[in-house]
């Protein structure tokens, strides 16, 4: 892997009367070549010859042209995926689970090439780039173990003892729609079809156009594993463009993203009466409990409001302390967020990296812009650094915001967080759950009971204790989704594979006995029908 400079601390540009130093330009990892990535982007259907720049994040430099796909290139590739997914449907499930099994190993072993591409089209720094390629391979481990369970048939009792039988039978729904959002593209890509595949449905996956480069990696590396050509394909373009067409084709919807968008889609999806699981936004809480160790709240927060520059939908964005302990907290946490490295670096340096793009980072920046306006108080960081990279900005921290402020209801999606104080526990349980969003939580204590008797009291689908948000999202055999504003359905556990089945009832009468015999009295039938009724509940008969 090519290396590059020495990443550029968090150091406020201008903060000492002269302005922050330029960094060196990040050198391009020796494996994104020309050929490669066109070689990528070649699978991707654009017959009317339309392109979008993807570029890198880091210089703002096109790394190659997307094919953008039109409804026609659209229908064309679900056409396809349907023809594949017919005879995907017949391969027993121990032959497609073979394919994961390969799977599994190349993409660990090419995983500093998942990195390079994950760095360079969405500007994450090397940890999270290489925490991210880790994900499918656990979703892939995890499924291979429950899998034959929950694919296998069920016998279950009939209405006649001995005479009848009732038999659930997993089947997949067809092909699956999967939107993916940009601040995870190789993990949401492929995690989220992975399943669907196992369960043996196709998939068409739209990644967003700035982070298309993982995804289609990661799909070449499933058709090396054994996966058939044609089942798994990729179109691209933008929501508005490419969105209607996917989910009027589609037998079932999967979508991450805004909550705004979450409606458009679930709106769309019901009136095609196919199903949809929504994972939207967050503007998620941490509470530090008065017995809380301030330390390991720090370094644990630290990643939680910081981790992918801010860009995760589970992270953090505000932060309740006791009053009695704000001070000291205050202190050690804005300490530790000017300690950070920023950095535009293909190596494990940078602790951020950048955001995704410039229009983003305006975005992030508008927030703490009207938040200033508004009376609140910036601890540290608040500005953008073009001397490091074109979208990047500061670790932020601000004090004072209130509801009425962006930064105060609304999810900022970046290296923002606001510090609040509160009185008692029962304040900060309701200041906790005082918003539209549902997605995760955090609750930090050394007493253990008490701190789950807390999180079990907010409104959330995932609630972490002494940890932010990776212990619940790394489950993965608990569902994980939202409540709320903030989704519907879930991924990951049982049901992050069973909803791309539909249930059938294949029911067996050995022989003809229901209903009232030839010539019988029929108060005689209805004393009989009571007799057997009283019979069932006795004998717990369904």
């Amino acid at each position: 892997m090519t290396t590059t400079a020495p990443d550029v601390t968090n150091a406020r540009a201008g903060s000492s009367g002269t302005p922050a130093p330029t960094a060196a330009r990040p050198v391009r990892p020796a494996t994104l070549t020309d050929d490669f990535l066109r070689g990528l982007v070649a699978r991707v259907p654009g017959g009317l010859g339309h392109t979008w720049p993807l570029t890198e994040v880091y210089t703002g430099e096109t790394l190659v042209e997307l094919p953008q796909s039109s409804p026609a290139d659209i229908e064309r590739a679900f056409a396809t995926a349907r023809a594949a997914q017919a005879e995907w449907a017949q391969w027993p499930l121990r032959k497609r689970l073979k394919v994961f099994r390969k799977a599994h190993s190349l993409i660990v072993d090419n995983q500093p090439v998942i990195a390079d591409l994950i760095q360079a089209e969405s500007g994450k720094n090397r940890r999270m780039a290489v925490e991210e390629s880790c994900d499918p391979p656990m979703i892939i481990s995890h499924y291979l173990r429950r899998a034959p369970k929950l694919l296998a048939p069920v016998t279950r009792g009939g209405p006649i003892p001995v005479l009848s039988t009732s038999t659930e039978i997993r089947q997949p729904k067809g092909v699956v729609g999967i939107i993916a959002p940009w601040n995870f593209p190789f993990a949401t890509g492929l995690s989220d079809a992975i399943p669907a595949l196992m369960a043996g449905n196709a998939v068409v996956v739209k990644p967003d156009n700035k982070t298309a480069l993982s995804p289609l990696y990661g799909i070449s590396l499933l058709e090396q594993a054994g996966l058939p050509k044609g089942l798994f394909q990729v179109v691209c373009g933008e929501g508005p463009d490419v969105g209607p067409t996917l989910i009027d084709n589609a037998n079932y919807v999967m979508f991450t993203g805004s909550t705004a968008t979450g409606r458009v889609i679930g709106e769309r999806a019901g009136r095609n009466l196919i199903g949809c699981c929504l994972e939207l936004g967050g503007k998620n809480p941490l509470v530090v409990l008065p017995d809380a160790d301030l330390d390991e709240v720090v370094q644990g927060a630290l990643f939680g409001v910081f981790g992918n520059t801010g860009q995760i939908c589970m992270h953090i964005e505000r932060i309740y302390v006791p009053e009695t302990r704000y001070d000291e907290f205050k202190a050690k946490f804005v300490r530790a967020a000017e300690a950070l490295r920023l950095g535009a670096s293909y190596d494990f340096g940078p602790e951020l990296g950048s955001l995704v793009a410039v229009d983003h980072m305006r975005r992030v920046q508008s927030h703490v812009e009207d938040a200033v306006a508004k009376g609140a108080t910036v601890l540290t960081g608040g500005r953008p650094r073009p001397d490091i990279g074109p979208a990047f900005f500061e670790p932020t921290v601000l004090e004072g915001v209130t509801p009425d402020m962006l930064a105060g209801s609304c999810e900022t999606f970046g290296p923002v967080v606001a510090l609040h104080r509160y009185r008692t526990v029962d304040e900060a349980v309701a200041l906790a759950n005082d918003t539209d969003y549902g997605l995760n939580a955090s609750v930090w204590g050394t007493d253990l009971d008490e701190a789950v008797k807390v999180a079990k009291r907010i409104h959330s689908g995932n609630v972490n204790v002494n940890d932010s948000l990776a212990t619940a999202y790394a489950s993965k055999g608990t569902p994980s989704g939202g409540v709320k504003q903030s989704g519907v359905g879930a991924r990951h556990g049982d049901q992050g594979l069973l909803k791309y089945t539909d249930v059938q009832n294949l029911a067996v009468l050995k022989k003809q006995v229901m209903g009232a015999r030839p010539g019988q009295d029929y108060d005689e039938y209805v004393k009989q029908m009571q007799t057997s009724l009283k019979l069932m509940r006795r004998l717990r008969v369904r």
